[in-house]
């Protein structure tokens, strides 16, 4: 048995839509690798300076667009993999770049890191994937994995496997506990929720094959973005003209305001013809103040910098009843206040499609809902309160844990990968 606890050349990778991790399992010691300083997560954001060839990965890219730095900042890549943009080019520094070398670059910078912090190479690694990457189409999401295995290569790995997200989640908490249970895991990542209705204990931990474990998977394509998206749209959009009218009493149009509250698409609201469009409108609008807010938001490049706030108001409605919006960069003296019941209805839909989609895995499980153990809550929006009340309304004699939201996929990977490579 000794050898299982050797330390292998195979990690986990957790490339996430908001923040990434990489896992490597070592006896005694955390899976987790520091990848930025001392912190365990990358945010997958990438910022490629506009005055040189430099470019900034993680908190270091947030820091250098926030300080105002000329560049183009790039976040929530893992959003295109299974989108008809993923075989699309984008402009950087004036060339022509395919959003696959964007994707290869980050994650060949996060395997980088890894190897600097663990002091080997890997060139073998688990990868987390969502249950779907897209929704209702079984050859689309075959080919965003395909996709993604493809780019893994291209940073150079050569040996890939595959992990449900929820599943490694699982392994993590298994490895934390003493005797077995049914576990329904909950992931509410930055892109897609994913859910596991898993059986874990310390006499299945050791098990190379675990399909049995697993009595039902499922998935549905949203995440912790789609709830700024829909947050920005309700509460702090309309300050910039969505749903206001034009002169002739029509709609605004909406297009630039869903550009701007969609986080890999809030570049193209930078592109001239759009600033020409934006334009027109303000000439056409009834009022004027409000898509000056706009004007002034696209002049500035400021798109990231407010959907930044708009996360941040998100995360603190978690924690506390009411929080404020400082719109002053676009909008001197200016600010959003937002109670929780605002962030209630905004996603209010998608909860409860979330909510649908647990149920439904229950239900296909085909056992009784009172033999959950235990809800393992992980992934950094899974602390949203109506989200959480929802889905601990559907076993509510269940047990509730909250594992590492940002930490637990990636430690599970690295199990994963120690059995799958030993």
């Amino acid at each position: 048995m000794s050898a299982i606890f050797e330390p292998v050349d195979a990690c986990g990778i957790d490339f996430g839509t908001s923040n990434s991790t990489a896992g490597w399992s070592r006896p005694g010691e955390r899976a987790l690798l520091p990848l930025e300083g001392d912190k365990l997560t990358l945010p997958s954001v990438i910022f490629f300076h506009a005055e040189d060839d430099e470019v900034s990965y993680g908190r270091a890219a947030l820091a250098d667009y926030l300080e105002g730095h000329e560049g183009r900042l790039m976040r929530s890549l893992k959003s295109l993999l299974g989108s008809s943009m993923m075989d699309d080019f984008t402009e950087v520094a004036g060339r022509a770049v395919p959003f696959r070398t964007l994707l290869a670059q980050f994650i060949g910078e996060l395997k980088r890191r890894a190897e600097q912090s663990a002091g080997r190479d890997f060139t073998r690694a688990v990868l987390g994937r969502p249950v779907f990457f897209v929704d209702d189409d079984p050859v689309a999401d075959q080919r965003a994995q395909d996709t993604l295995e493809a780019i893994a290569r291209q940073a150079g790995l050569r040996d890939i496997a595959f992990q449900y997200e929820p599943i490694a989640a699982a392994f993590d908490y298994e490895s934390q506990i003493s005797r077995e249970e049914l576990v329904l895991v909950v992931d509410i990542g930055g892109g897609t929720s994913d859910f596991t209705l898993i059986r874990v204990g310390p006499e299945r931990a050791g098990r190379a094959e675990r399909r049995d474990d697993i009595l039902a998977s499922g998935g549905v394509h949203i995440g912790g973005t789609d709830f700024d998206k829909s947050l920005s749209l309700a509460s702090v959009m309309p300050m910039l003209g969505l749903g206001s009218l034009l002169k002739t009493g029509r709609l605004m149009p909406s297009a630039p305001f869903f550009n701007l509250a969609t986080w890999h698409t809030i570049n193209q609201a930078y592109s001239r013809k759009s600033v020409a469009e934006i334009n027109d409108l303000h000439r056409e609008a009834s009022d004027k103040p409000k898509l000056e807010r706009l004007q002034s938001l696209v002049r500035e490049r400021a798109g990231h910098w407010l959907a930044m706030q708009v996360e941040e108001a998100k995360i603190a409605l978690s924690n506390a009843p009411e929080t404020q919006i400082d719109i002053g960069r676009i909008a001197p003296g200016e600010a959003v206040t937002l109670q929780r019941d605002a962030l209630d209805r905004a996603i209010g839909g998608q909860v409860l499609s979330v909510e649908q989609t647990v149920a439904r895995l229950l239900k296909d499980a085909g056992v009784a809902v009172s033999a959950v153990d235990t809800v393992f809550f992980t992934g950094g929006s899974s602390g949203v309160p109506l989200l959480r009340q929802r889905v601990q309304a559907l076993v509510p004699q269940a047990r509730c844990v909250e594992g590492d939201l940002f930490g637990s996929i990636g430690a599970g990977l690295a199990l994963d990968a120690l059995r799958k490579f030993v």
